[in-house]
């Protein structure tokens, strides 16, 4: 057999395993080859290896080489299940089925399964099962995933917690609430994993209230939650914009002296900034232990949010002096904040420094934060020659603050009609753009252009989209039939 340098049998000590394995080859031996193979050139030769000794007739080795080849290329390892001599194992099945699962393409993992069901030595098992359901609920194949349900029920496996957490997870993401509720209800056991599933599957469901009917339904019953279950319900409070919900969830947290950990106080900071109570949210932000990009980045996204600039720039440097290297969703915030502020020359430094130092490529959002930021300074020139200078197309949120910028600093530009055209061209239906439109070819002194502006607002029926607050009131949990009805 020839060796290939820098390959498994290239290394001097491997090699002499080889050897070894090449004259007594012994479960032992093979399992040191196991062990030193790092890449799918190393089991693509011990795959020959084992052809030659004839090893890959023993269902352990084989199936330990599929499962370890699943990590580097997945037809390869389907292209060795199918080539086998014996029926593989189930536990060589599900690894493979897990393993697309995991991948870019679901979908193989049930036409796997499907494979499988025709193997007549070969049953699905208790494991089988919960990975087919993902696959079905990453792939969105409720059709599939209610034949899947109906093949465990035949199995006897619905009452396994794992199978039916699964089933109710696959339920939900697919947006079916009542069938989610149906299994979760059904169910002779349901600890907190499953409390907390069906909490999730309210929310990714649009029904926050239903979440919290659940949890209330939860803490009668005296299951107690866990960190992934508070998770969830800060959600909820942060989706209601409801600060008593995250406080009493606070509460909990403090009064049953649960850990603070990164995920759940970045969530509880998350809360409190969206709910507009800023020093609550920073009070937690400076109390975890241990912060992570995600932490400082909701806690400086809080401060932008409403309207506290400085104290957002501020942050974002405490951030880097604490070594956290800023990514292109802080600098966005960042170049948001220097905009508002009318701090041009530290937006540019910003933004030439997530470039050339950061080597972040600018997206449309920091391309956007840009022109807003010569547009407030009333640099038009500079905004308009930024924008034309662009290695992509501005979209129409930032032609549309550039001309609203026109607007504001009662100046036109000529060549600024060629904007007004590409604006109410990609977005016919919006009114605010006739407007912007209409204000512009008044400037100018085009009052045909403005009448016809004007006009085509009647004709078309267009309306500016009003604004609207959130009070926070008493919450009503809606009957849960009310769930699945449709609107009258």
């Amino acid at each position: 057999m020839k060796l290939e340098r820098g390959g498994l049998l290239g290394q001097s000590l491997a090699h002499s395993v080889w050897q070894d394995a090449m004259i007594s080859p012994t479960s032992r031996r093979i399992s040191s080859l196991f062990l030193r193979a790092t890449s799918l050139l190393h089991f693509l030769q011990l795959h020959s290896f084992l052809l030659k000794t004839a090893f890959d007739h023993h269902p352990a080795v084989a199936s330990k080489l599929i499962a370890s080849i699943c990590l580097f290329s997945l037809p390869h390892a389907r292209s060795l299940l199918s080539g086998l001599s014996f029926p593989p194992p189930v536990f060589i099945w599900n690894t493979l089925i897990r393993a697309y699962d995991d991948s870019e393409f679901p979908h193989e993992a049930i036409r796997i399964f499907s494979t499988l069901r025709r193997v007549e030595v070969v049953r699905p098992n208790h494991i089988t099962y919960p990975f087919v359901l993902r696959a079905c609920a990453r792939a969105s194949l409720h059709r599939v995933g209610e034949t899947v349900h109906g093949l465990i029920v035949k199995a006897g496996f619905l009452d396994d917690s794992y199978v039916g957490n699964t089933l109710l997870h696959m339920y939900s993401c697919c947006g079916l609430l009542e069938c989610a509720h149906q299994v979760f209800d059904g169910m002779s056991v349901r600890d907190v994993v499953s409390w907390t599933s069906m909490i999730q599957g309210c929310l990714s469901c649009g029904h926050p209230p239903e979440a919290l009917r659940v949890f209330f339904e939860m803490k009668r019953v005296n299951v107690k939650p866990n960190s992934v279950t508070l998770l969830n319900l800060l959600s909820a409070s942060s989706y209601l914009g409801s600060p008593r919900i995250g406080q009493s969830i606070h509460s909990y947290i403090i009064v049953n002296n649960m850990k603070l950990d990164v995920a759940l106080g970045a969530a509880l900071v998350g809360m409190y900034a969206k709910c507009g109570l800023l020093e609550e949210a920073y009070q937690v932000f400076k109390s975890m232990e241990k912060q992570d990009l995600q932490s400082w980045t909701i806690m400086i996204s809080g401060f932008v949010d409403h309207g506290q600039w400085k104290r957002a720039i501020n942050l974002f440097s405490q951030m880097e002096a604490s070594g956290f290297r800023p990514d292109s969703t802080i600098f966005s915030i960042i170049l948001c904040s220097c905009s508002h502020l009318g701090m041009v020359d530290e937006g540019q430094k910003m933004f030439a420094r997530m470039v050339e130092e950061f080597h972040i490529t600018p997206t449309i959002e920091h391309y956007g934060c840009m022109v807003d930021l010569f547009g407030r300074a009333g640099l038009l020139e500079t905004a308009y020659k930024f924008i034309k200078n662009m290695p992509i197309i501005p979209n129409n949120v930032i032609l549309r603050s550039f001309l609203g910028a026109c607007r504001e600093n009662g100046k036109f530009i000529g060549i600024d009609e060629d904007f007004m055209r590409i604006l109410l061209e990609k977005e016919p239906g919006l009114g605010s753009n006739y407007v912007i439109a209409a204000n512009m070819s008044a400037l100018s002194g085009k009052w045909n252009e403005v009448e016809k502006m004007r006009s085509n607002i009647s004709k078309k029926g267009l309306r500016k989209v009003r604004a609207c607050s959130w009070v926070e009131g008493s919450l009503e949990l809606p009957d849960r039939r009310r769930l699945t009805e449709s609107p009258r």
